[in-house]
């Protein structure tokens, strides 16, 4: 490993939010009168401090889309979100980078973008900055707070006043936040409840807002692109490369950049379309840990984003999560290039996996169904198994050593499952109490990199207090010291950790595959469930679901418990759909004899990273279109219908070259798949999707 640039990577992650300056490599622009506009000219914010309340507001194309809205801190050495003055505005400053990720959906990213701070004062002094990156479809803006007492060198954040103030007639596609210490022995909130699609505003979820990323689409008074009415619903049943949304804007709201230099955030309505930036519960995690920020004097907050616009295809594809980490600090030193090929070491040891647990259950924590698993994650030309809870007691840390030796003659590394606890929940599930504390993580940091374990899956967070984050950012650096990889699991959403730490490879942070075995009502609402997340959840960051499984039933034997709705070809699609540089599949050794040999051999080779993404059409709860291109060249297109009707879909195929042959999986009316020859020609191809099934297109 590189030692030097890890080091400066972490260096990078741990110094990102004090630093005195901003945005590099920009140079000095005349600013607009009115605010801050992207390269376009699409989208304008427009700050102002109105009877000492300052607000921001959003055009889009000329028409209001976020209405005047707070902004401002309230914090323990003063209340800047009142009684201020406007007291400088900068130039407008032009960023332009470019960045190489391995690990998100999206390998060569562009960020560029007109970037503007405001400073305000109170009682004569600059106590506040906001700054706002904005580029094509993408708004960023974060606080940092200055030194505005001679002697405060620290300082706490109790609240945000930051609003997102919704037009009316705007619907909703927001995930409730779950209530504190309830869920499974008291581990929620995880960020795993249901995603309801076209709900109205004015409501406040379970009682407890709504976690990050929430999606919204307003009416537009007439088509940006000369359509009529902002009332179209997209109830057609054929789904056009648009998919039917004339008149209608989407706003992805999230926030990236958290290092554990604040809590985690989410929203809550403050009636009608107002939703403000809210902390953690005092309640969360069993009371450990504030709620508020404590930061140092001056420092900065994690980014607020938003993309904006009146196509689907800039929220699926936007990369502003990474994007706007990309200018706010500089390498240290080193060039792009030689970061590029530390990340690009960093991502040989990604791929495919096996997991017995998802259908065998907790009894298959044994050594002989271990090895049998490597067997079948050898078999089947995977690179890594998940090894779940309880391993410590049933297998022994010996035995995971004799299975490590052999999975590594097999070509198979270990992923160990962890108990993040600690003191905040009842989960008892072991290991546990060897990742929450520094002095027990470098013990078993240093175990696992002897024993020759690449990964660990860390479980059962329960919360977003700053404490908790900081949990979070410590498991990554030292498991970075260790060349450990590290997923977490009910946990919270990532906030551009892929681009921050090179230890990190996904987060659940959503309703995923587990819950299919646990009740049937999940498994009839599977396809439905699955249609939200290429523009909600995936949109923002590497989310591991653990799905893609061909048995009928969640149990071994394959003949017994929750019984899988959807088609095999469904679980082919969802591997491409669903984004994650790692994805243990849940697959088992059964499969080999009991599913179509197409399925099997395409699950063999499936790429988990990607050279580039095209969203094609899609409607979140409906369906969705997309396309992924491999970093091998190769183009893999995926649709899947969620809706209780046979769905026609226009898929077009210029990504191939006409006159290729392509391999088409499709399911019949009875969701019975097959592989067949397609050669593609110059128009679009049209078919019909049956309920619960899916197509998938590749070379």
């Amino acid at each position: 490993m590189n030692i030097k640039l890890l080091f400066t990577l972490l260096f990078l992650a741990l110094s990102f939010f004090t630093q005195e300056g901003r945005a590099d490599h920009s140079s000095p622009l005349t600013g607009r009168s009115g605010g801050v506009s992207s390269p376009d000219g699409n989208l304008t914010v427009n700050v102002k401090c109105d009877g000492g309340v300052p607000t921001y507001s959003v055009t889009y194309k000329g028409s209001e889309c976020l209405k005047p809205a707070a902004l401002g801190l309230n914090t323990n050495i003063g209340d800047f979100t009142k009684n201020l003055t406007l007291s400088k505005t900068s130039d407008v400053a032009q960023v332009k980078t470019d960045y190489t990720l391995y690990n998100i959906k999206k390998k060569q990213n562009h960020y560029e973008a007109n970037l503007q701070t405001y400073t305000f004062a109170q009682n004569g002094k600059d106590v506040l900055e906001a700054t706002f990156s904005v580029s094509n479809n993408n708004i960023a803006f974060n606080y940092r707070l200055l030194q505005s007492k001679k002697d405060a060198m620290c300082v706490v954040v109790n609240s945000e006043a930051t609003t997102f103030s919704m037009p009316d007639g705007t619907t909703t596609f927001l995930c409730p936040q779950m209530g504190e210490m309830t869920g499974f022995a008291r581990t929620a909130p995880s960020y795993e409840t249901h995603y309801d699609a076209d709900a109205e505003m004015g409501k406040n979820g379970w009682g407890r807002g709504y976690t990050f990323p929430c999606l919204f689409k307003s009416p537009l008074p007439t088509s940006p692109r000369g359509g009529v009415s902002s009332d179209n619903k997209d109830k057609s049943k054929e789904a056009s490369p648009r998919g039917g949304l004339e008149g209608a804007l989407w706003l992805l709201v999230s926030e990236t950049g958290n290092i554990g230099n604040y809590p985690g955030c989410k929203i809550e309505n403050k009636t009608g379309g107002n939703y403000q930036v809210s902390f953690p519960s005092e309640k969360e995690n069993n009371g450990y840990g504030s709620t508020g920020a404590q930061m140092a004097l001056p420092s900065a907050t994690p980014w607020r984003t938003i993309t904006i616009s009146d196509n689907l295809k800039d929220i699926v594809e936007t990369t502003i999560t990474w994007d706007v980490l990309s200018t706010s600090a500089p390498f240290n030193g080193d060039s792009a290039e030689s970061v590029d090929v530390f990340r690009k070491q960093q991502s040989e040891s990604y791929g495919r996996g096996a997991w017995s647990w998802i259908i065998a259950d907790d009894a298959s924590c044994n050594y002989d169904t271990q090895k049998q698993y490597i067997d079948f994650a050898a078999a089947m030309g995977w690179e890594s198994l998940l090894i779940d809870a309880q391993w410590d007691r049933q297998i022994g840390r010996e035995r995971i050593a004799e299975l490590a030796k052999y999975g590594k003659q097999k070509g198979v590394a270990l992923y160990l499952w962890y108990n993040s606890n600690g003191l905040w929940n009842d989960a008892p599930q072991t290991p546990k109490n060897c990742l929450s504390t520094a002095m027990a993580r470098q013990l078993e940091m240093q175990w696992l990199e002897e024993t020759g374990i690449r990964g660990i899956k860390v479980d059962f967070f329960g919360g977003d207090k700053q404490v908790t984050m900081e949990l979070y950012r410590d498991i990554l650096l030292d498991a970075a010291k260790h060349n450990i990889k590290v997923i977490f699991h009910g946990c919270t959403l990532p906030r551009g950790w892929e681009y921050l730490f090179p230890s990190y490879v996904a987060s659940e942070a959503v309703r995923a595959s587990e819950n299919l075995r646990f009740g049937q009502n999940e498994c009839d609402r599977e396809a439905m469930d699955a249609t939200f997340m290429p523009f909600i959840r995936n949109a923002v960051g590497s989310m591991d679901f653990g799905g893609s499984t061909l048995n009928k039933f969640y149990s071994k034997g394959n003949n017994r418990g929750t019984q899988r709705k959807t088609s095999d070809v469904f679980a082919l699609a969802t591997a491409v759909l669903f984004q994650s540089p790692v994805q243990h599949f849940a697959m088992a050794p059964n499969n080999l004899t009991d599913a179509p040999q197409w399925a099997v051999d395409f699950m063999k080779t499936v790429p988990t990273t990607w050279e580039d993404i095209r969203y094609i059409s899609g409607y979140p709860g409906r369906y969705v279109v997309l396309a992924r291109k491999s970093q091998a060249g190769k183009w893999y297109v995926s649709a899947i219908n969620g809706t209780k009707e046979p769905l026609k879909v226009t898929i077009p195929l210029d990504m191939f070259k006409p006159g290729t042959a392509v391999s088409l999986y499709s399911d019949d009316t009875n969701l019975v798949g097959s592989l067949k020859p397609l050669k593609v020609g110059k128009k679009p191809y049209t078919t019909t999707i049956p309920v619960n099934g899916a197509l998938l297109i590749c070379e």
